[in-house]
């Protein structure tokens, strides 16, 4: 596995076929249907004819955050400073709630113009003007430790945020984020803010559409992976071995994995980041087993962890230790950070289906749907190209089985 030819999972993808902006309607866009032999498509608005009733789809409520702030030096410079993750507080719902300073790993756009000194930009809110403050505390691997501050200390951050800063569109939507976006970049159903990119498959899915699901007898759950600007992070080796994945954060409620537990029927995640996680919360049922006083301050799943053996442990018992985990430190959620890899050769251990956009050539995501269809995704991919579909984040979308 560790030895894929990345080169083998490129496609021919047009410019053009790069969905710049979202279908008027959010479920009018198109749908592939893969059935694990046949492919076949329809509108998304008619997906709950091609779910089997008594399914369970698995969203990922992350918000996305207005995570771009464009700050001006006086100079004319323009210094783009990219929120990824806290620091300090590191806990997210802290960080967004605070008062006063916060720090933030971020990326820094045209660093080489930011030299020394503290960067400042006026934002609005309800007409009153402010002032948020950027510092550079030190490198954080490839980024940079920013501290902010701002002038008024009955604004928390994600105000700050919110008034200041833009949404982070991806790198291959080559326009400057519209009004529009702060709307249709963000799923109707998301509610826990942290996501620097929106968890797209999600993004076609309406009110009435997720009614109508219910009505059939289709059950619906949350989880929480706030996906990271890795995702859009190219494979830029050879092989895959040498591809360091990025890593993300996720959240899973004691109800949530309750409900897991006792689920019997088919479960269908929404989108990749519904994937990793789910999986990713096998894994760290199969550490509680191995390990029964595993940190739970330090919950996570490394990269290459699900290749290193195969263990003969079902579902039921991960999610049965995971559970004892959480009753005997009185845990109300899990909170943990996966680095998973779903390559082809990985054996899928939660999800019987998937709802999924079409990924870049050569991308980690691409892998995991070629771990999901096998050497089909060139047939799956061939067909949306001949058939018109628009492809990555404000594209078309698919329902793929085995």
């Amino acid at each position: 596995m560790k030895n894929i030819n990345i080169a083998d999972y490129y496609y021919d993808l047009p410019e053009e076929r790069i969905a710049q902006h979202p279908v008027r309607e959010r479920d009018k866009s198109k749908l592939l249907i893969y059935d694990g032999k046949n492919v076949s498509s329809d509108t998304f608005t008619n997906l709950d004819s091609h779910i089997p009733g008594q399914s369970l789809l698995v969203f990922n409520n992350t918000r996305v955050i207005r995570a771009r702030l464009l700050f001006r030096k006086k100079s004319g410079a323009l210094i783009e400073v990219f929120c990824l993750e806290p620091l300090a507080p590191s806990v997210y719902e802290e960080s967004f709630a605070s008062n006063g300073p916060v720090e933030w790993k971020c990326i820094i756009g045209n660093l080489k113009k930011w030299k020394t000194g503290t960067l400042n930009m006026e934002f609005h809110i309800t007409g009153k003007a402010y002032e948020i403050l950027a510092t550079k505390v030190r490198p954080e691997g490839d980024a940079w430790r920013i501290r902010f501050t701002w002038n008024h200390p009955g604004l928390c951050f994600s105000d700050v945020i919110e008034a200041a800063g833009h949404i982070p569109l991806p790198p291959y939507i080559t326009r400057e984020d519209e009004q529009d976006d702060t709307i249709r970049y963000q799923t109707v159903y998301s509610t826990v803010n942290g996501s620097v990119a929106a968890p797209t498959a999600g993004l076609h899915f309406t009110e009435e559409l997720i009614q109508r699901l219910l009505k059939k007898g289709i059950q619906k759950i949350g989880i929480t992976l706030h996906v990271g600007a890795g995702t859009f992070q190219p494979v830029r080796t050879k092989y895959i071995s040498d591809h360091e994945m990025h890593s993300e954060h996720f959240f899973i409620t004691l109800k949530t994995l309750k409900y897991l537990n006792k689920y019997t029927g088919k479960i269908i995640a929404v989108g990749t980041t519904s994937v990793r996680t789910l999986e990713s919360l096998y894994w760290l049922g199969v550490q509680t087993i191995h390990n029964p006083r595993v940190n739970i301050s330090d919950l996570k799943v490394d990269q290459w962890e699900p290749y290193d053996s195969d263990p003969e442990i079902t579902l039921p018992e991960s999610m049965s230790a995971l559970l004892t985990l959480m009753h005997d430190n009185k845990l109300a959620e899990i909170k943990a950070s996966t680095k998973i890899i779903i390559v082809p050769g990985y054996k899928f251990r939660v999800i019987n289906g998937m709802i999924t956009n079409f990924h870049q050539p050569g991308s980690t995501l691409l892998l995991l749907i070629s771990a999901w269809t096998g050497k089909n995704w060139l047939k799956i991919y061939d067909y949306a190209l001949k058939n018109g579909f628009r492809f990555l984040s404000y594209g078309d979308s698919s329902l793929l089985f085995r």
